[in-house]
Order: C-alpha cells, then sequence, then structure tokens
C-alpha cells in the first residue's frame, strides 16, 4: 500500500518540477516534500495523503487523497490563484507510475485562504487518485 503511495507522490512531484511554467511562477524548482525553514516564497509542500481501499472482487485497488499547499507573501490572492492553477493544469497531464496502473487522477477543489497568523496567502489543491497494481 505505502509504495503505490510514494510512487504516486514520486510522479507527481517530477511532473510538478518539470513543468516550466509552474517552476517560472515559483522562480525555481520550489517544491518540497516538506519546506526548508529557511525557503523563500512562493512554493509549494506536499501535505497529508490518504488512502483506501477500493478492491473489487477481481481487482486490487487503492484510493488515494492527496493535498498540496502553496504558500504565497504576496500582497494580493492573484500568485497563490496563479499557482494553485498551474499544478492543476500540470498534473492534468497523462501520469504514468511504475509498477501501478493509475485508473483515475483527478482534481477534487481548492481553497486559497489569508492565514493572520504567518502573513501568507495558503492555498490547497484536493487530488483524488484510484490505483491498481500493474499486470
Amino acid at each position: 500500500m505505502t509504495a503505490a503511495c510514494a510512487d504516486l507522490q514520486k510522479v507527481m512531484f517530477e511532473t510538478l518540477t518539470g513543468n516550466a511554467v509552474l517552476v517560472a511562477l515559483l522562480g525555481g524548482g520550489r517544491i518540497f516534500d516538506r519546506a526548508p525553514t529557511d525557503a523563500a516564497f512562493p512554493y509549494v509542500t506536499f501535505g497529508r495523503t490518504s488512502v483506501f481501499d477500493w478492491s473489487t472482487s477481481t481487482e486490487s485497488g487503492l484510493e488515494h487523497l492527496v493535498t498540496l499547499h502553496v504558500w504565497s507573501k504576496a500582497k494580493g490572492r492573484k500568485e497563490a490563484f496563479a499557482i494553485v492553477d498551474a499544478v492543476r493544469a500540470a498534473l492534468e497531464t497523462p501520469l504514468t507510475i511504475d509498477n501501478q496502473h493509475l485508473v483515475n487522477f483527478r482534481f477534487e477543489s481548492a481553497d486559497v485562504i489569508f492565514d493572520d497568523d504567518i502573513s501568507v496567502h495558503h492555498g490547497l489543491l484536493h487530488m483524488r487518485a484510484v490505483t491498481e497494481d500493474a499486470v
């Protein structure tokens, strides 16, 4: 189970870091599993991932709910919205996962809020994937 989840995140990370539009908006490859304490803004981090059994009587499958975070210190929400849109567009390209068949991968929802405590615009993207073991 965890191998499929790690493989999905690896492919998502490679897709995001290889996307020229997103990298330009971020001012470099600022996509992290966990951001360093001195990370320059803006950047993207991987957040919570939940995995559920999605097996049928004939196939072994998993449902992955992945959250990505966008962090921006820009004065308005425009930068955060642009990065959210670029992440979503990058992940709409067909993905291939080693040892897994990606049955479905889609955008579920997004939010952009202002966090008063740290004076940051915080974007959240929720993605859903269903995988099966490769035959």
